[in-house]
C-alpha cells in the first residue's frame, strides 16, 4: 500500500492541530443554531449535547489509536481501505470530500447573510464569492500559512465564548448588570423542569447536536503534516474532547442560567441576547462579525481538508493522477483548485435561492459527517481484530471499552440517521443519501475498470 503523506511538509505544531480542529468544529452550530436548539429543548439541550460528546470522545479516541498505529494524510480513508476494504476506502474518501465541500457552501452562504447585517443592499451571493477567492488563495500558500490564519481565526471564537462564560459567571455569582437576582443556575430546572418537553425533546435536538460536533474529526487530516505525530496527535485528541465539552457546554450552561431559556428567541443568537442583556456596545455587531470568522475558519478547513483528501485518493489510485501532485510549496494544489470550483456553485445558489441554500447543504452535510464517524469506529474495530490476527502492531494510544464502545456508538449513529426523517427540513438529506452512495458505486466500478 502506498504511503500518502512523501513529500507533504510537516510544519504544523500542537497550537496549530489544537486550534484547526476547533476550529472546523465551533461554528455557526453554536453561535446560531443553538437558538433553534434551546426553544426545542430547552434545558434538555445540555443533555443532548452531552451524549452527543460521549459519543465524540470514543469516535475520537478511536482515530488517535489509528493515528498513532499511521499518521498519514488520507486518515480514516486510509485506514477504511486497509481494515474495511478497498471499497470502503474509496466511499469514505469521497464522501469526506463531499461533506467539507457542502459544508463549505453552507459556510459560505452564512458569510453571504451575515455581511448584510452592515450592508444590506449587497447581493448575497458577492460576499460569498470575495470568501471563497481570498480563502482559496490562503490555501494554495505554505501549510504553516494555513495554519497560522486557521490559528487566529479559531481564536477569535475561543476569546468569543471564554468571554461569554466568564461574564455570564461573574452576572450570576455577583447579580451584577441587567438581569439582577433572575440569574442563577435555578433556571436549568426552574420553567418547566430541566426537561420541559421530555426527552422528545432531546432526540428533536439531536441532529442539530451532531452537526455542530462535525469537524471535530479533523485532526485525522492534519497527520500527514504534523510535526513530531507520535506526540502531538494524542495530546490534541485529549486535548480536543475536552476544550469542545467545555465550549459547548460551558457557554449553554451560562446562557440559559442567565436568560430563562423560554426568553430565548430561536431566530436570534443566544450569544448576541446575552451580550445586549450585558450592556455592551455594538453587541449584535460583535458577535455578527464573531459569526463571520467562525464561518471563513470553517470554509477554510473545507479547503484544507478536501485538497488532503483528493491527494490522498489519488496515491491510492482512486482518484485521477492530477490530483496526486504537489506545487512548489509542497500543497496539493489540483485538489484545491477543484474543491473551490465546486464550492462556486454555492454562489450560484446564494444568486437563485437565497433563503432555502442554508438548510439544504446543512442537512446533506451531516449525512457525510455521520458515515465518516462510522467508518472510523468499523475501522478501529477491525485493527484491533488485526493486532491479533494479521500482528499488526499495536498503538500505544488506546482507546477504551472497545469493542464495546464501538458498536453502542455506531447504534447511536444510526439513531441520529434516523431522526433525519422527522424533520422536513433536513429529510431532504436521507434523499440525497442514495443517490450519492449509488454514484460512489458506479465511480468505483469505472475506476476498477480503467
Amino acid at each position: 500500500m502506498n504511503h500518502p503523506d512523501a513529500g507533504l511538509a510537516r510544519r504544523l505544531a500542537n497550537r496549530h492541530i489544537q486550534l484547526i480542529a476547533i476550529g472546523g468544529t465551533i461554528g455557526v452550530g453554536l453561535f446560531l443554531g443553538s437558538a433553534k436548539a434551546i426553544h426545542n429543548a430547552g434545558p434538555g439541550l445540555l443533555l443532548a449535547y452531552a451524549v452527543g460528546g460521549l459519543a465524540i470522545f470514543f469516535i475520537m479516541r478511536a482515530l488517535g489509536e489509528l493515528l498513532t498505529y499511521r499518521p498519514v494524510a488520507g486518515s480514516f480513508a486510509s485506514y477504511a481501505e486497509e481494515f474495511c476494504g478497498p471499497f470502503a476506502g474509496f466511499v469514505t474518501g469521497w464522501s469526506y470530500w463531499f461533506m467539507w465541500v457542502v459544508m463549505a457552501m453552507a459556510e459560505l452562504t452564512a458569510i453571504g447573510i451575515y455581511v448584510r447585517y452592515w450592508f444590506p443592499d449587497v447581493p448575497q451571493w458577492l460576499p460569498a464569492l470575495v470568501a471563497l477567492v481570498l480563502l482559496y488563495g490562503s490555501n494554495l500558500l505554505a501549510v504553516r500559512v494555513f495554519g497560522e490564519l486557521e490559528f487566529w481565526f479559531a481564536l477569535v471564537k475561543v476569546i468569543t465564548i471564554v468571554a461569554l462564560i466568564l461574564a455570564g459567571l461573574t452576572v450570576i455569582l455577583f447579580h451584577v448588570g441587567n438581569f439582577g437576582a433572575g440569574a442563577g443556575f435555578g433556571n436549568l430546572t426552574a420553567h418547566g423542569g430541566f426537561l420541559p418537553f421530555g426527552i422528545g425533546g432531546v432526540l428533536l435536538t439531536m441532529q442539530i447536536v451532531m452537526f455542530a460536533y462535525s469537524g471535530v474529526e479533523l485532526i485525522g487530516v492534519t497527520a500527514g503534516e504534523a510535526e513530531n505525530p507520535a506526540v502531538v496527535l494524542p495530546r490534541a485528541t485529549n486535548g480536543i474532547i475536552l476544550r469542545i465539552l467545555i465550549f459547548y457546554l460551558g457557554a449553554l450552561v451560562i446562557i440559559m442560567s442567565v436568560v430563562p431559556w423560554n426568553e430565548l428567541s430561536p431566530e436570534v443568537s443566544p450569544f448576541v441576547y446575552v451580550f445586549e442583556r450585558l450592556g455592551i456596545p455594538g453587541a449584535a455587531g460583535i458577535i455578527t462579525l464573531v459569526v463571520i470568522t467562525a464561518a471563513a475558519s470553517s470554509c477554510n478547513s473545507g479547503l484544507f481538508s478536501t485538497g488532503r483528501m483528493l491527494w490522498a485518493l489519488a496515491h491510492r489510485s482512486q482518484a485521477p493522477r492530477r490530483f496526486g501532485r504537489l506545487n512548489a510549496q509542497q500543497v496539493p494544489s489540483a485538489g484545491i483548485h477543484l474543491s473551490a470550483a465546486v464550492m462556486l456553485i454555492a454562489v450560484v445558489l446564494n444568486y437563485l435561492v437565497p433563503k432555502e441554500v442554508f438548510t439544504w447543504v446543512t442537512s446533506i452535510t451531516l449525512i457525510g459527517t455521520l458515515w465518516t464517524w462510522g467508518v472510523i469506529l468499523v475501522a478501529h474495530r477491525n485493527y484491533r481484530r488485526a493486532i491479533q490476527s494479521r500482528g499488526v502492531p499495536a498503538a500505544t494510544f488506546r482507546m477504551p471499552l472497545s469493542p464495546l464502545a464501538n458498536y453502542l456508538v455506531l447504534a447511536f449513529l444510526f439513531g441520529v440517521t434516523a431522526l433525519l426523517w422527522n424533520d422536513k427540513d433536513t429529510r431532504v438529506a436521507l434523499y440525497v443519501a442514495p443517490f450519492w452512495f449509488g454514484l460512489l458505486g458506479i465511480g468505483y466500478k469505472l475506476r476498477r475498470g480503467a
